[in-house]
């Protein structure tokens, strides 16, 4: 086992794609067991596509690549800047509330900073926003994808851990509208600090709010469609990812007479690039899944943890440290689908719901695509809008905190995180 951790970190550090560092690192498994026929391997990779829930992913990548063909995002965005735009720091108040929204509709935290970076961020910089607090506050915001529905995120820990997604979903509406409240707050504080001014003098005024959400209407709509249909048992979350690219066909053909057969078949290859290498990824990782079952690592770690404490709460502290340690150095997927086997029976043991545990985990390893050294929204940000690393870092340290103190506070209250899905389900 330690051959095969060490290896898949060696091909990390030579720069090889994670894709293929997982499968050989995970091959190397069966060549040195000299016992397990290799012929395993090969079925372990089958045996990874064989899931219907795992449907899920695919069909969500599509709809998210839909509905931005669709004009769904400039009308939220346009909806974002009536709601908050005369707030301290307005601009930036919008990429926190569009994170929010467009985590409804994207399920890729990486898309959406990459999307506001481009729209947003120049006319940030204009404005006199500083380059620094720019990327940090799109980079850091678009982590609260990783928790509103439908997040790619946690439909692979379901998956992976055989927790129920719709649960999943339920539970990641209030962490993620807490994270927007935090969020917000540190805008505010740092705006009125240095003399971010709004983008507006006035409230908007009933008839515009009206009027700008009336027009996103179907963006809006989409996430309680989807929990809806979830919660009334309509549509498996397979199926409901399936519904999702047919409500961005129809909202981008019929509604907005937007989405023209050129933007569909654009759509659809970037979706299909998106998705071969997700599913790489999770195929591959049906070795490594394989052999930590047979190597028995999740009961060794959760005896070594156990030997640490009993209390719950220390070991879920002790994981969420490590996780974002790791989640520095692996992008996210990599550790939802490679530690989730080895922690969930661990927090199941100690009594924690695996629910309130996905939530947490999502949110600390996500945020590792937000920190250096290998923060994948945070290169894409910064190379958009030519910020450095050292700056964007500085500017980040109070965002990363406020979110720190959002988890810190879910994880201490349970039942915060646990409201709807069990108010519902």
């Amino acid at each position: 086992m330690l051959t095969l951790w060490g290896l898949f970190f060696l091909l990390m550090f030579l720069g090889l794609p994670v894709a293929l560092a997982i499968g050989m690192s995970g091959f190397s498994f069966f060549v040195l067991s000299g016992s397990i026929p290799l012929g395993i391997g090969v079925q372990q990779i089958a045996t990874a596509s064989q899931s219907f829930p795992l449907l899920a992913v695919p069909f969500f990548v599509l709809a998210g690549h839909m509905m931005n063909k669709t004009g769904i995002t400039h009308r939220l965005i346009a909806c974002s800047n009536v709601l908050v735009s005369w707030m301290a720091g307005g601009l930036a108040q919008v990429c926190i509330l569009l994170s929010t929204l467009m985590g409804g509709v994207s399920g890729s935290a990486v898309a959406d900073a990459a999307m506001e970076a481009r729209i947003l961020g120049p006319d940030m910089i204009r404005r006199g926003y500083s380059k620094g607090f720019t990327c940090a506050a799109i980079a850091v915001g678009s982590l609260i994808t990783a928790t509103i529905p439908p997040s790619l995120g946690l439909i692979l820990y379901g998956f992976v851990g055989n927790v129920s997604i719709g649960r999943l979903f339920l539970a990641g509406v209030i962490p993620g509208l807490l994270m927007m409240a935090a969020l917000m707050t540190v805008v505010w504080l740092v705006a009125r600090k240095r003399g971010y001014h709004s983008a507006t003098k006035e409230l908007p005024s009933g008839r515009a709010v009206w009027r700008a959400v009336v027009d996103a209407k179907w963006a809006l709509l989409f996430p309680l469609a989807l929990l809806f249909g979830i919660r009334a048992g309509i549509f498996t979350p397979s199926e409901i990812g399936a519904f999702a690219v047919v409500y961005a066909v129809v909202v981008g053909v019929f509604l907005h007479k937007e989405l023209t057969f050129e933007s569909f078949m654009e759509a659809l290859g970037e979706g299909v690039l998106d998705v071969g290498v997700i599913m790489l990824i999770i195929l591959l990782s049906g070795m490594v899944g394989y052999a930590l079952i047979f190597e028995q690592a999740p009961q060794e770690v959760a005896e070594w943890m156990l030997g640490l404490s009993q209390n719950p709460l220390v070991i879920v502290v002790l994981i969420l440290v490590s996780l974002l340690i790791a989640g520095c150095f692996v992008e996210s997927t990599v550790l939802v689908l490679l530690l989730t086997p080895i922690f969930v029976p661990i927090i199941t043991k100690l009594g924690v719901d695996p629910v309130h545990f996905g939530i947490l985990m999502m949110s600390i390893v996500t945020l590792g695509s937000m920190t250096p050294p290998v923060g994948v929204a945070m290169y894409t940000v910064c190379s958009i809008l030519d910020c450095s690393i050292e700056e964007y870092f500085v500017e980040s340290l109070p965002f990363i905190a406020a979110i720190l103190a959002v988890v810190f506070f879910l994880a201490l209250f349970p039942g915060v995180v646990l409201f709807l899905p069990n108010l519902l389900m």
